[in-house]
């Protein structure tokens, strides 16, 4: 991928050490709002009735009363393969690039979704993504574009630097908060005092690998907090079960090279 540099040494020793790596001031403004401006026509648009098979919604529990269709979402999922700024952001040069030193020449987006956090919402407990993931091979890549700044106040991500060394943690439990969102669990008995906060400037990208412990706070904000993210995988991955509804295995990299990406929604496949 020639003018397309991947990570540099300092980048590699995050990496290596922490598990994770911040590129900062990567995404320009256009395309931040771009991205924000079609998700808020996509929730209008399907609280209207339009019928996107392709498109999985999870609600905000405790927001159902939110005057607006976007104010009561949580996230929308597989967007990546058949909306242009989605997928024109995955499968940059740039990101491939960092993406194929960590993961090799081969390489598929499994999972895009869109995370709104309106005023009011909670948070989620400390977890693995690899706990829902279960892949072989085990390392998966998240990819955290900030839409807008992540605050104190607006519930940011908070990581353990270096827990990526550790394996998958079983000793969970349901999140058992009133109106927690669907699938939300949290790690029991870790000792999460090295804790970070990951507090990020709108452009800037969290990349970090599928085995770091992680979660977020509530947004006790006035304002949304707006992340897009992604997730990769090596195209010889292989899933250890079979709850894949929000998944969209697309291919972006093969032997280095960009793969051209056909847009065409597919239909959520509900049996895995």
């Amino acid at each position: 991928m020639t003018g397309s540099p991947g990570l540099t040494d300092e980048q590699r020793r995050s990496w290596d050490d922490k598990g994770y790596v911040v590129l900062a001031d990567w995404a320009p403004a256009s395309v931040r709002q771009a991205m924000i401006d079609r998700i808020i026509e996509l929730a209008r648009a399907l609280d209207g009735g339009e019928e996107r098979t392709d498109l999985l919604v999870s609600p905000e529990n405790l927001l159902a009363d939110a005057p607006t269709p976007e104010g009561r979402l949580s996230k929308i999922f597989r967007v990546m393969r058949s909306e242009d700024v989605f997928r024109e952001f995955a499968t940059d040069a740039r990101l491939l690039a960092v993406l194929a030193d960590v993961l090799g020449a081969d390489i598929d987006c499994f999972l895009s979704q869109f995370i709104f956090k309106q005023p009011g919402a909670l948070g989620q407990p400390w977890h693995q993504d690899e706990w829902y993931f279960r892949m072989d091979p085990p390392t998966q890549v998240g990819v955290w574009l900030a839409c807008t700044d992540a605050t104190p106040d607006n519930g940011p991500l908070w990581v353990v630097p270096g827990s990526h060394r550790e394996g998958v943690h079983e000793e969970v439990v349901n999140d058992p908060r009133e109106g927690a969102n669907l699938g939300y669990v949290e790690i029991q008995g870790v000792d999460t005092s090295a804790e970070e906060q990951m507090l990020m400037t709108a452009g800037d990208v969290l990349i970090f690998d599928s085995h770091l412990r992680h979660r977020s706070t509530d947004n006790v904000s006035d304002g949304m907090r707006a992340a897009m993210v992604y997730h990769y995988s090596p195209a010889s991955t292989t899933i250890g079960h079979d709850l894949t509804f929000n998944q969209d295995w697309v291919p972006v990299l093969r032997e280095g090279a960009p793969v051209p990406v056909d847009p065409t929604p597919i239909p959520i496949d509900w049996g895995g």
